[in-house]
């Protein structure tokens, strides 16, 4: 059965997430303490302990929701059988990990990195529309002056919008009485959208020092949906990622038209496995994220 690795992006992060994992796996305290070691500081003990709100401020969710997925990913991949990869958003660096195009220690330093820039985005909005098919919210986006856009497209009925604040709410406003639901977004500024070009600059310039390595297997791109190959491109896209709308719609379908069956969430949640189902409807979804799931999924 051809089966997808899926990597949850920012926004799954939940205090005490890894504890239970670095107390009853070796390998994955091992990956842990270097993480540490690594980053200069116990981001064991921002993902353990908290303060939530230090745990949700982007520079450091991003580094510990990838090392939370790579430390599961490194426990069970000796039983996995995968023939593609993807991730959402933040999701696709682990992606990246599994399929060996980037070290540990890039990684790492990377989404750090990211963080950080995304943490001094200071202006903007983010709302979740849920209800609504993503083509009438980008009709109503296109009506709107201003910087606004469909930023997410996560399932056929959930698209995050993006934008300055004025938009976003005149948006979320027209969306509410065509009978969407809103949800704002717990994130410090409009990502994935034009708002943070100038964040994008330095990080661009960051990952032009990085090695990038051909993957082991294909991994679909956010920006484009498709499946990416090339060191160049992936440095490419990934530069992109931040600014651009993340197809995770367009990937799911590409996903199955090439004949994926089964699709094992790693990480935090089951936030993609819900989206799967909402846009493939009947295919096998596993997650992988307790000690019992590993366990399980080991044969032990």
């Amino acid at each position: 059965m051809k089966t997808a690795l899926l990597f949850p992006g920012q926004g799954v992060q939940k205090v005490g997430m890894g504890k239970d994992l670095y107390e009853e796996f070796p390998k994955i305290k091992e990956i842990y303490d270097k993480a540490d070691d690594l980053l200069g500081f116990s981001i064991k003990d921002i993902s353990f302990n908290g303060p939530h709100q230090e745990l949700t401020d982007s520079k450091n969710a991003q580094p510990a929701i990838l090392l939370h997925s790579y430390a599961i990913y490194n426990e069970v991949k000796g039983k996995l059988d995968f023939s593609v990869v993807a991730g959402h958003s933040l999701g696709e660096y682990t992606a990246y990990l599994a399929a060996g195009t980037l070290d540990f220690d890039d990684a790492l330093h990377l989404v750090r990195f990211r963080g950080e820039l995304m943490s001094s985005v200071r202006n903007g909005i983010m709302n979740a529309i849920i209800g609504l098919d993503s083509e009438d919210v980008k009709k109503v986006v296109e009506e709107i002056p201003g910087i606004i856009v469909a930023a997410n497209f996560n399932s056929p009925e959930q698209t995050v919008i993006s934008g300055e604040v004025e938009a976003v709410g005149k948006a979320s406003n027209k969306l509410k009485k065509r009978g969407g639901r809103v949800i704002p977004l717990s994130v410090s500024g409009a990502f994935h959208s034009p708002l943070v070009e100038e964040v994008s600059r330095p990080f661009k310039k960051v990952l032009l020092k990085i090695k990038i390595k051909k993957p082991s297997v294909p991994v679909y791109s956010n920006v484009t949906a498709k499946k990416v190959t090339d060191p160049d491109e992936i440095r490419k896209t990934l530069g992109e990622q931040v600014l651009k709308p993340i197809q995770w719609v367009i990937i799911l379908r590409n996903m199955k038209e090439e004949g994926v069956q089964r699709f094992i969430e790693i990480g935090q949640g089951k936030v993609l496995s819900k989206f799967v189902k909402s846009t493939l409807g009947k295919v096998e979804t596993l997650n992988i994220s307790s000690p019992k799931q590993i366990r399980r999924f080991l044969g032990e």
